[in-house]
């Protein structure tokens, strides 16, 4: 057998993992315009199974938080039953499974939420960047900056989601902190102008991150939490004059809560690292101290390494597992892998979904 580090059990929180191969979380665009899990998903996350541990594609907390043309929910008792099912499905095959809680602050645009209701950020700050909406790409709209005392209700929408996700049957949630949705807004300068207690200082831009994460604490224990941060992403128009500083400052408050696990995206395909990437993902990952999942540009090889070195616990997959449903089974055994067909990554149908080919069949 290949890659022997990949395929030890590991202990993460609550839950046991059978191996370190991690499905990452992947919009796919394949939801009802109600939120509700498409007809393919149950099929889709339980092909997926051997895995170690799946994260669902972001999941909304609330109706404002949405971002995406048909991109699931979990506010509704609709959207739970239905994730209920696939839960239940994936436990079936042996599998355990994440649901990615996720609020898009201000990338979004008002044709997506409530009553043309105008986005949120922690400032009045127009990202530079495109959603996807019934007419195809468009640029985001003008966010409002939420009032300090609608905050609150934004953590209350956190917590529920995740008690709407226990509900649901998932063994864990993860907190979306990344890739320039709203938390990840509060934590930087560049998107974050506030002058009340959640802007300014870098204790203050992290104070949403820690507030929201001590609150899911409290409803369902910290060790069916994690988190997801992009410490060098710019995705999304996000910027930060420090984020070295920063993003170890998030690392610190996140280690007082003894979370499950923190998972970090380390390699963007899609845009031009920063200078310094490697010296703030290092810091990072010093300052961390449980239980680090890292994702982005990894293959077998590299995976393994990172294991057996103690760079990381285990490795998310985006893009190989979207179209290698079996992916554990061909790391194991050095098989090829399926091509990915990027024209149906998004919105469609079971093509391009449930229907790459194992490799016995291949």
């Amino acid at each position: 057998m290949a890659h022997h580090a990949l395929y030890a059990p590991l202990q993460m929180g609550a839950v046991e993992i059978s191996n370190r191969i991690i499905l990452a979380p992947l919009t796919r665009n394949r939801a009802t315009p109600d939120g509700v899990p498409g007809p393919w998903a149950k099929e889709y996350y339980t092909q997926r199974a051997s895995g170690g541990l799946l994260i669902t594609e972001a999941t909304q907390i609330t109706p404002m938080g949405k971002g995406y043309l048909n991109t699931p929910g979990i506010h509704s008792a609709e959207q739970i039953a239905a994730w209920r099912e696939i839960t239940d499905s994936v436990h079936a095959a042996g599998g355990k499974i994440a649901l990615q809680l996720w609020h898009v602050g201000r990338i979004s645009h008002s044709s997506l939420l409530p009553d043309g209701a105008q986005p949120v950020a922690p400032s009045a700050l127009q990202a530079k960047s495109q959603v996807f909406n019934e007419t195809g790409f468009v640029d985001t709209d003008m966010p409002r900056a939420l009032e300090t005392s609608e905050i609150p209700d934004v953590i209350n929408h956190y917590v529920q989601a995740a008690r709407n996700a226990r509900d649901a049957g998932f063994d864990l949630v993860e907190i979306h902190a990344a890739n320039g949705y709203l938390i990840d807004q509060f934590l930087r300068d560049g998107s974050n102008q506030r002058t009340d207690d959640y802007g300014g200082s870098v204790e203050n831009r992290v104070r949403l991150l820690r507030d929201v994460t001590s609150a899911v604490s409290r409803a369902i224990g910290s060790d069916r939490i994690g988190v997801r941060l992009s410490p060098a992403g710019t995705f999304n128009d996000m910027v930060d004059s420090d984020p070295k500083t920063t993003f170890v400052a998030a690392a610190n408050a996140l280690n007082a809560l003894d979370l499950a696990y923190l998972h970090v995206v380390e390699d963007f395909a899609t845009q031009n690292p920063l200078p310094d990437t490697a010296e703030i993902l290092e810091a990072v990952r010093q300052t961390w101290g449980g239980t680090f999942i890292a994702n982005g540009g990894y293959d077998g090889a590299k995976a393994d390494q990172a294991v057996t070195t103690g760079h990381a616990d285990a490795i998310a997959f985006g893009v190989p597992y979207l179209a290698n449903p079996d992916l554990p089974e061909r790391i194991k055994r050095d098989a090829p892998l399926n091509t990915p067909d990027q024209s149906t990554f998004y919105g469609g149908d079971a093509t391009g979904y449930t229907d790459y080919p194992v490799f016995e069949s291949a």
